[in-house]
């Protein structure tokens, strides 16, 4: 089902961008109706010169692999799939006739499901083998003819991919080795300008790589061949330069030269770290005692576009790397909001969001919308209906609280950034598919929404069962002004039918051994949130939040809380002169109900806690964090968190946990 996601999602994906891109070239009798921006697209465009671009599509895959060891050998075809996303760059020359000359260079990169990168699994008795696929790489040359605004092209050159291998023998113990393997790549593809400085394409490729092979310590050898093919879609934006030493761009990357759509981008780096802290016992799902230190990054660009009159989609590649500490268990308020419940070595493409958005305006009073990531700028009626349904987070929508909101630019607690006993509906990386509907008005807005939930707890996979299984959430939001300052109260409801385990039923039955998969069946959960946001001034601002699940059945989607109250402050910098940084600092208390106490005292396992025996204590997180602007587009963060009775546990911690953060966005 997954599989059949990714690929609904990249052809959604290529449709609704050249049904968004394709009329900034429409015939001139358009245009004379297209805003003054857009009639700039109808310019020829300008082949030559440098470019960078992004790309996406499907990879279809073959192996053939042969697994050696000192008793028998096992050979198999293997073919795999899935959705495929990176960067690129390169130069064209267009002579006068019409040729086009050009070389250009890239990466792609898998997404983040392991079946879409696993090359090849084989097993004997005495080893068992996994191929996995991390980036392929190509430097090519292309050359084509130009027409106007219209470039087909062949394109061929060098390529090389790289890869792991992990051999398991038959006592758990894995050996990994890392390889690097040469090949060639061919292929074609059609481009077009649909702006001065934008371009489109559409591109076919055919990968072949040498064969591979790797020897292992315990006598097992291991070859494959591999071939690629592709078919994917890919932006480009020309990079004109000013006369001069400098190198300076004249104009700005971002500009789309049009009113019809926008583009944003950001990046994040985080590291994060702590030293050694007090444990005298540690289980499956513990934050280890060692001192350590993880980092994660993430790539995104934004991609919006007006389809028509108030019909807009959003489209939110990423590329996705990275750890969280001790692979992100051990913490219930986790400590980066970057790193999910999925760890990637290198990185991972993801379709994030790919949402249609539908706003009907009832007149009256109109409000300005400013540009942003999941918005497009312009006037919209303040009393407006608007419909939302694609994938995309849950808390997109809902609980837009004003200063904890945003792991990558505010604070960076899992529990501090989002109402801690909130289980949400959400895959390993945050995200689901749904459907939401807003009543705005000037003083207050009503939300509401359905989304799919996780087939079991803590999975990729999603219960198809539409309706009968999902999350259901209603939200008030009410605006209203304190000594002439704005804020907001949220009051949340939710309610899950899911296919889960219950906490009590797996103590009561000593046969399970805490195996809580086995007592699943058709329940419900339910709860609750309470927030808030203040400005006090138009520098300081108050924030709070509580939230409270029943806490019978087993955690599906987001952490091991059942309730959760968390206070803050955020202060702009302008009293010091810097008006672009932020001071943050909140405290959080989390905690657990009777039975899903009981059930971890009893060594039973949550999705990120699990000691094997519990002490149990409230876990109390303070954070505070500087950001610092370097410049309008880059930020350094410094962040603290104490993390004292970790997992609830008193018999472990407290933890100082240190960060950096780099920041950067268009």
């Amino acid at each position: 089902m997954i599989e059949s996601n990714c690929t609904r999602e990249m052809i959604i994906a290529g449709a609704v961008a050249m049904a968004a891109l394709g009329p900034f070239a429409s015939a001139s009798a358009e245009a004379a109706d297209l805003p003054v921006k857009a009639r700039m697209a109808q310019t020829v465009f300008d082949w030559t010169g440098l470019y960078v671009g992004v790309h996406a599509g499907y990879t279809r895959d073959h192996a053939a692999a042969t697994l050696t060891d000192p008793f028998v050998t096992v050979s198999a075809g293997s073919p795999f799939s899935g959705l495929t996303g990176g960067v690129q760059a390169g130069y064209n020359w267009l002579t006068r006739s019409g040729l086009l000359l050009g070389l250009e260079g890239d990466f792609s990169f898998p997404n983040y499901l392991t079946s879409n990168h696993t090359v090849a699994m084989l097993n004997t008795p005495g080893s068992s083998v996994s191929e996995l696929w991390d980036y392929v790489a190509t430097a090519r040359g292309r050359v084509g003819y130009a027409q106007g605004d219209w470039l087909v092209y062949a394109t061929g050159g060098l390529a090389w991919t790289g890869g792991r291998f992990i051999n398991t023998d038959p006592a758990g113990n894995e050996e990994k080795k890392l390889a690097t393997r040469l090949g060639w790549v061919a292929g074609a593809g059609i481009e077009r300008g649909f702006a001065p400085h934008w371009s489109w394409r559409l591109e076919y490729l055919y990968n072949r790589f040498e064969n591979g092979g790797v020897r292992f310590s315990n006598g097992a050898s291991y070859n494959s061949a591999l071939e690629f093919q592709t078919l994917r879609f890919g932006l480009n934006r020309k990079l004109d330069f000013a006369d001069g030493p400098d190198l300076k761009l004249k104009n700005d990357p971002s500009d789309t030269e049009s009113d019809r759509w926008e583009i944003h981008g950001q990046a994040t780096v985080i590291g994060q770290g702590y030293p050694s802290f007090r444990a005298p016992y540690t289980g499956t799902n513990s934050l280890t005692p060692a001192r350590q230190f993880q980092q994660t990054w993430s790539n995104s660009l934004f991609i919006n576009a007006r389809l028509w009159d108030g019909g807009e989609v959003y489209y939110n590649p990423e590329l996705l790397q990275g750890f969280g500490l001790s692979n992100t268990v051990g913490i219930a308020g986790f400590s980066n909001g970057e790193a999910q419940k999925s760890d990637f070595p290198y990185p991972h493409y993801n379709t994030s969001r790919l949402f249609l958005r539908q706003t009907f305006g009832f007149g009256g009073e109109q409000e300005q919308l400013g540009s942003g990531q999941l918005q497009l700028s312009g006037k919209q009626d303040i009393s407006r209906l608007t419909f939302q349904i694609g994938k995309f987070p849950v808390l997109d929508v809902f609980d837009g609280n004003a200063y904890a909101k945003d792991a990558r630019k505010d604070f960076m607690n899992w529990s501090v950034w989002a109402p801690g006993a909130f289980d949400y509906a959400a895959d390993k990386l945050g995200l689901t598919y749904g459907a939401t509907a807003e009543l705005n008005q000037k003083n207050w807005a009503l939300r509401t929404g359905y989304f799919l939930m996780d087939a079991v707890s803590n999975s990729n996979n999603f219960d198809m069962k539409v309706f009968r299984r999902g999350s259901y959430v209603v939200e008030l939001e009410t605006r209203y002004q304190l000594f002439s300052q704005p804020g907001h109260l949220r009051t949340i409801a939710w309610f899950n039918s899911v296919f889960s385990g219950s906490y009590r039923e797996t103590l009561d039955n000593p046969a399970l051994n805490l195996d809580i998969s086995q007592t699943r069946r058709g329940r419900s959960k339910y709860g609750y949130v309470v927030s808030f946001d203040q400005a006090i001034s138009d520098e300081f601002g108050l924030f709070g939040r509580w939230s409270w699940n029943d806490g019978k059945t087993e955690i599906m989607a987001f952490t091991d809380i059942d309730n959760s109250l968390s206070l803050g402050a955020s202060i702009k910098g302008n009293r010091w002169g810097r008006p672009d940084d932020t001071i943050g600092l909140a405290g959080v208390t989390n905690g657990l109900s009777g039975d899903h106490r009981a059930f971890l005292a009893a060594g039973g396992l949550g999705p990120l806690i699990g000691d094997g025996a519990l002490n149990y204590r409230r876990e109390t997180i303070i954070e505070a964090y500087y950001a610092y602007a370097i410049n309008k587009y880059l930020t350094f963060t410094a962040d603290y968190q104490f993390v004292n009775n970790p997992a609830y546990n008193a018999d472990r911690g407290p933890v100082s946990i240190f960060s950096g953060r780099l920041h950067g966005d268009f």
